[in-house]
């Protein structure tokens, strides 16, 4: 190849981080009472007996029946055992027709590692309903990007499965149900509302299918065949203890590879922990951020979603279509995401 040509290809490559051709859309059927949710850990090992049985009671108390993961204590590392084997409970939940719903116990690091090891024609033959955020955003954007099956942004098991969590999870996933995402509007003793606040970045009303999750994740499978397609989606993200440089780092990577040329709107959740560090005087925040990369789009957009490494946590479909209010803060689910 010539100089010219390799220079040409470079101009173009961006261009090729984009998935061109997507799957179908493929439902999975709503849990309801009595089905029986797999737990697995994709990524990071279990790390105590009493984490997991937290999670069985968990899923037990919004009357699920649970079953675990052959491979749940394998370890090796600070993996939940090699890639062959976690990948192997991922595969054996989506083939076992007993489970109804795959759940798993945390994120970590790891899920990307499977990625190429999944047996994405059996879970196309097989669709069921996935859960997690975190790291697990590899496993279900690559899922849906390789099968189309809609996959769910939320919950991990280990999380707090408290009301509002609850409530939204159940709402999808179980009733499913159109559901319109608004931040809670409590201010508590306080003159004004200080948690939770939603923060308009650009005006406006925009519609797409949901795609995203952890921004860190997102970024290091970027380019790879397991990135769904951001045309004309609603891209969200969140991310924890990442600070300002580094978010401003993956959010002009998501940049170059056009990501924002093709999205309809963004929402970001929260990022946890994210202030600058000590001595970082003179740093730029994530407003900042914001206002460099997101606000020249010109597209509907807005943060402090809740959805993120956080307590209240919303149950967000990847692959449904949706219309966001970015002045507002709202996300209305335009289809349901189960069937």
């Amino acid at each position: 190849m010539n100089r010219r040509n390799f220079i040409q290809n470079l101009a173009i490559a961006p261009a090729l981080t984009i998935p061109v051709a997507q799957p179908i859309i493929i439902k999975p059927k709503r849990l309801i009472a009595g089905d029986t949710i797999g737990l697995v850990c994709p990524a990071a090992l279990a790390y105590s007996k009493e984490q997991v049985q937290v999670v069985v009671e968990s899923m037990e108390a919004l009357g699920f029946k649970v079953k675990l993961g052959k491979k749940l204590w394998k370890r090796y590392g600070y993996l939940a055992g090699t890639d062959d084997e976690r990948a192997s409970d991922v595969n054996e939940m989506f083939a076992d027709s007993s489970v109804k719903g795959i759940l798993c116990v945390h994120g970590g690091w790891g899920c990307a590692r499977i990625l190429p090891l999944l047996d994405y024609e059996a879970i196309r033959r097989n669709p069921k309903v996935i859960v997690g955020y975190s790291d697990v955003t590899a496993l279900l954007l690559g899922i849906h990007a390789m099968t189309g099956l809609v996959t769910f942004h939320g919950p991990v098991g280990g999380s707090t499965w408290n009301d509002f969590s609850v409530k939204y999870f159940k709402a999808i996933l179980m009733n499913a149900e159109k559901v319109k995402y608004e931040n809670p509007k409590t201010k508590g003793d306080n003159l004004t509302q200080v948690e939770d606040r939603i923060a308009t970045i650009n005006s406006g009303t925009a519609r797409g299918k949901m795609i995203g999750g952890n921004l860190t994740v997102l970024c290091h499978i970027l380019g790879s065949k397991y990135t769904p397609d951001f045309k004309n989606a609603i891209l969200f993200c969140e991310d924890v203890e990442e600070q300002p440089y580094s978010v401003d780092r993956m959010i002009n990577h998501m940049r170059l590879v056009g990501a924002f040329e093709a999205m309809s709107g963004f929402v970001f959740g929260k990022c946890t922990k994210c202030e600058p560090g000590s001595g970082s005087y003179g740093s730029l925040t994530l407003e900042d951020l914001w206002e460099d990369h997101i606000k020249p789009t010109k597209k509907p957009a807005f943060t402090g979603a809740m959805i993120g490494h956080i307590t209240n946590k919303f149950t967000i479909p990847i692959g449904i279509q949706a219309e966001i209010n970015a002045d507002a803060g709202t996300i209305q689910f335009l289809e349901s995401a189960v069937e």
